[in-house]
């Protein structure tokens, strides 16, 4: 009997249970399978570990907050998650690390609120300190997971179909089954709270910036939760075979994010928006520490600036 490994929901088998399958007596080629299977994902697990060691700050607590309104910070002191608490349920922005979902549990905990409330799940994109957490949370929660098009074959597949990181085990994680396709301009809505999808491709092909409003002191603020405009290293914009209007999608992305209206910004990571010195603010008592519609278009200018001097480089180089 062929054995088989049912990876949806990122459930991997025990060895044993794979022994189980085959059925009969294992012969040695099957102890060698099995061997080399555990060395590969202990392999994969060990490369993770050195990412998170890389960058300690993507698994370090920080101290859940209101932002405004029904808008809440429950990531950790780099990777962004955020709460939305409506009387109908609740709205998670980010699942973050494979590791992540029992900070982001404590996190939602600490503000008096009940992680089993979260009704919908939404990324920025689908890289895997963004989204590896998910299918835990769906696990957990129940929630209905909603992913931009252009995204869902490399969450589906665990990061199998990333454009960039197909063959690199160490940006692989948990597969995890879509509830709901979103498109450029599509709604969520929950509870009297309407969130716009904004499709801002570049950095994976369904990079999503996300923006609402939020009613806070009488006054209404425009936020923009922003997917990511950066340009990773080992991207290709020139003759890029597996993702060919990458600059196209770069260049649009760009457009959309400086017609935004932004009073918040925020991002996918607090470095992004500069989240600890803003916080330190906010502790001290300024209110309005968040408010940064000029943050956020020299932000925006200058990842475009980044952008366009690496798409000059790349093409020059071509000839």
């Amino acid at each position: 009997m062929k054995a088989t490994f049912d990876l949806r929901e990122g459930w991997v088998p025990h060895p044993f249970d794979v022994l189980c399958r085959m059925g009969g007596k294992p012969r040695w080629t099957t102890f060698i399978f099995l061997i080399v299977s555990v060395l590969s994902a202990v392999g994969a697990s060990a490369q993770k570990d050195s990412f998170s060691k890389d960058n300690p700050s993507w698994v370090q607590p920080f101290p859940a907050f209101k932002i405004a309104g029904n808008l809440y910070y429950v990531g950790s002191q780099d990777l962004a998650a955020y709460l939305i608490v409506t009387p109908q349920g609740n709205i998670l922005i980010n699942s973050n690390l494979e590791s992540s979902p029992p900070q982001i549990r404590q996190a939602v905990e600490s503000l008096g609120f009940k992680y089993k409330d979260t009704k919908i799940l939404l990324i920025s994109h689908g890289h895997f300190d963004h989204c590896a957490g998910s299918a835990q949370i769906k696990r957990e929660t129940g929630a209905k997971y909603e992913v931009m098009a252009q995204d869902i074959p490399v969450v589906e597949s665990g990061g199998h179909n990333d454009f960039n990181y197909s063959s690199r085990e160490s940006f692989w994680f948990p597969r995890t089954k879509v509830d709901r396709t979103l498109h450029d301009g599509d709604t969520v809505s929950l509870g009297g709270t309407t969130l716009t999808a904004h499709l801002t491709a570049g950095h994976t092909k369904g990079t999503t910036t996300w923006t609402l409003d939020e009613q806070d002191n009488g006054r209404t603020l425009h936020v923009v939760i922003v997917g990511s405009p950066n340009v990773n290293p080992g991207y290709k914009l020139v003759n890029n075979k597996t993702y060919p209007q990458i600059a196209a999608d770069y260049k649009h992305q760009f457009e959309v994010l400086s017609k935004l209206p932004c009073d918040i910004f925020l991002g996918a990571h607090g470095g992004y928006f500069d989240l600890h010195e803003k916080y330190e603010r906010f502790k001290k008592g300024d209110t309005n520490a968040f408010i940064d519609p000029a943050g956020y278009k020299a932000y925006i200018a200058d990842r475009q600036e980044a952008f366009e001097a690496e798409l000059k480089k790349q093409s020059a180089n071509k000839h």
